[in-house]
């Protein structure tokens, strides 16, 4: 077995993942400093670079002994913190896990395996992990990420505050989230040892730093396809109103599902609202909502703050309003096409990340 995997696996022995233990690690003297390690040092896994080790009192110092007034957001299976490392001196995110909850150290392990095997620039970077006790000497486990200062995208599309400020979303902005997402799911589906599928995709999941750039994150119920390791006992993974038809059936993950998770997201950044919302009712979701109004009624339903964009466009008559309503059809359409009740109807996820860059690239040109 190659150094660099043995190392790997080491990684997540050493935080409590369950992986196959190598024959080199139960030998009698490489057992016994193992365990000497895991025992007495720091657990840490640097994920192939150099961080810096962090233990139980360093992220307490950090977050305000985990503080409300740090919480940034609460997920399945544990809460999030901002903090800030002292000897490193960054700004980190902090995702501590409720260990009393079912499934949520599966959940630590499967975010572990999922990070150590994929690198890509639109996943949230991961900066270490930590799994020791805290001062009561209960188990604890936490992993360390970069800070995303602009928050998430369901903030950014919903907070009251966001849409009246600056930091509201304008086109060109939500057509990048969209590439950025649909390059990473498509990196995950197409270019990984094992194909990954990330079950969970949401706004909420969807991370912004200050450029707005966006972060795939949360990988914490995502499925390795083919992998032992991923037959989950969680039962139906996922959000409600982005957890594709076939998925709520049968249970079980596909690239399909992802694409329409993918497609959900793409119509709630263009009309502004969530599946779950109210005048969603009875027989009528999202899907069909936009499939009704769709090509001709379309600019009734598009966020409020982009109907505002084009009538800032035909005030200042810069010749962009048919530019942008081209851009909105096209961006509809691929949303509309990702989200096919029939899974084999949908678009891959390569054929819409290329479809988007496509469009974002017309756009640019019209507008110049």
């Amino acid at each position: 077995m190659e150094y660099s995997k043995i190392l790997q696996l080491f990684h997540l022995w050493v935080i409590g993942g369950s992986v196959e233990v190598p024959w080199i690690f139960t030998c009698p003297c490489v057992l016994l400093f193992l365990r000497d390690v895991k025992k007495n040092i720091l657990n840490f896994a640097s994920f192939g670079k150099k961080f810096p080790r962090v233990a139980y009192n360093d992220l307490a110092r950090a977050t305000g002994k985990f503080s409300e007034l740090n919480l940034v957001g609460r997920g399945s299976y544990g809460s999030v913190y901002r903090g800030r490392l002292t000897q490193a001196k960054i700004q980190v995110a902090i995702k501590v896990f409720d260990l009393d909850m079912k499934c949520a150290d599966k959940s630590f392990v499967t975010e572990c395996e999922v990070l150590s095997r994929i690198r890509h620039r639109n996943l949230v970077p991961i900066l270490t992990a930590c799994s020791t006790i805290d001062n009561n000497g209960d188990a604890f486990k936490a992993l360390i990420y970069e800070f995303m200062p602009n928050g998430n995208l369901d903030t950014c599309l919903h907070n009251p505050y966001s849409r009246s400020s600056s930091k509201c979303l304008s086109l060109p902005q939500r057509v990048s989230i969209a590439i950025s997402i649909a390059d990473a799911l498509a990196y995950l589906h197409n270019d990984c040892e094992r194909q990954i599928i990330h079950c969970d995709v949401k706004p909420t999941n969807i991370l912004l730093d200050d450029d707005m750039n966006a972060y795939m994150g949360d990988f914490g119920i995502a499925s390795l396809v083919g992998h032992s390791s991923s037959d989950s006992s969680i039962g139906l993974k996922g959000t409600i109103g982005y957890i594709a038809p076939e998925y709520a059936q049968s249970g079980q993950a596909s690239t399909c599902g992802g694409v329409y998770s993918f497609g959900i997201v793409l119509l709630e950044m263009l009309i502004g609202k969530r599946p779950t919302d109210p005048v969603f009712e009875n027989e009528l979701n999202m899907v069909n909502f936009v499939e009704r109004n769709y090509p001709d009624k379309i600019l009734h339903i598009i966020d409020a703050s982009l109907r505002g964009e084009r009538k800032g466009y035909i005030q200042a008559n810069i010749g962009k309003e048919n530019v942008t309503y081209g851009c909105l059809l096209s961006l509809i359409q691929v949303a509309l096409s990702c989200t096919r009740h029939i899974p084999r109807e949908r678009m891959n996820i390569r054929e819409v990340a290329n479809k988007l860059h496509s469009i974002r690239t017309s756009y640019i040109r019209a507008t110049k």
